[in-house]
């Protein structure tokens, strides 16, 4: 149990590595390259550096709604992405478990409920997880034995504990939810309450527990049911669908054969080298 369980979200390093790594890094039939070789790294990195008993990576499912696009009408709209990104996201679960990771992935879920998924059975055997993730909604999951891993400038990553929460938000990590339902998350397009910023939110979160004792104390009226909705979505739920995690070892020579069949000869010659 001294080795911590490594969670990852899949589309948010993605997202990060397609944005980092040239447009001019194919594949085999002159196809994308850059966000597998950019995600690989980031892979490489985490695995050598924090030693983890296993790894969990979980992803969105784009090509169906999940169920908070379902309950929020307009959630998430407007976001369109490059062909070239939506048809490296098809392929990198594969990728990723060639490495030996655990693929969390289902229609109706996105990877942020695989993420607390993940921690949440880890914390309950007593456990410790370290979350990479560039979304600050995970903050909500730092707690005594989960450390949210957050990728920052030249390929630095700061580690989030509950303090560094309060120090960021001025709130609690189990009060995050209530934040985002107050302030509102321009990213997902959930509104927030009206006229609530992020100073009031978390001023709030100072005198009240939570969205629930602010509404019982007659806070927000005519917006209750608005808000316990934008609330729930900005919750991270804990049954996805998500398999066993056992330990395991990372499988670097099956990745350096995947990567040498897609010709990313560079990279397949680098994981042939951690295979030894």
């Amino acid at each position: 149990m001294s080795r911590p369980l490594l969670v990852i979200d899949g589309d948010s390093f993605a997202h990060r590595a397609y944005h980092g790594v040239p447009k001019t890094v194919r594949r085999a039939g002159n196809k994308a390259g850059n966000a597998i070789v950019g995600f690989a790294n980031y892979l490489i990195k985490l695995i050598t550096e924090e030693q983890p008993r296993a790894v969990v990576v979980g992803w969105d499912t784009l090509e169906v709604p999940n169920w908070r696009a379902l309950e929020l009408e307009g959630y998430q709209g407007g976001r369109v992405f490059e062909d070239e990104i939506v048809e490296q996201l098809s392929v990198l679960p594969e990728f990723v478990a060639a490495f030996g990771c655990v693929v969390g992935k289902g229609a109706g879920f996105e990877a942020d409920d695989f993420l607390s998924t993940a921690v949440a059975r880890e914390e309950a055997r007593g456990g410790a997880v370290l979350v990479a993730t560039g979304d600050r909604d995970a903050f909500q999951l730092a707690s005594e034995r989960t450390t949210i891993l957050q990728p920052v400038k030249a390929g630095q990553i700061a580690r989030i504990d509950p303090a560094g929460v309060r120090e960021r938000y001025e709130v609690e990590p189990a009060q995050v939810p209530d934040f985002i339902a107050l302030r509102g998350d321009p990213s997902d397009k959930i509104p927030g309450a009206r006229g609530v910023g992020e100073k009031t939110a978390a001023s709030l979160l100072k005198r009240y527990p939570d969205l629930e004792a602010m509404l019982a104390d007659n806070r927000f009226p005519g917006q209750e049911d608005n808000l316990r909705l934008y609330k729930r979505i900005a919750t991270m739920v804990t049954n996805a669908p998500l398999g066993d995690v056992p330990d395991a070892e990372p499988t670097w020579s099956k990745a350096a054969e995947l990567a040498r069949t897609w010709e990313l000869k560079g990279l397949s010659e680098r994981l042939a080298a951690l295979a030894g």
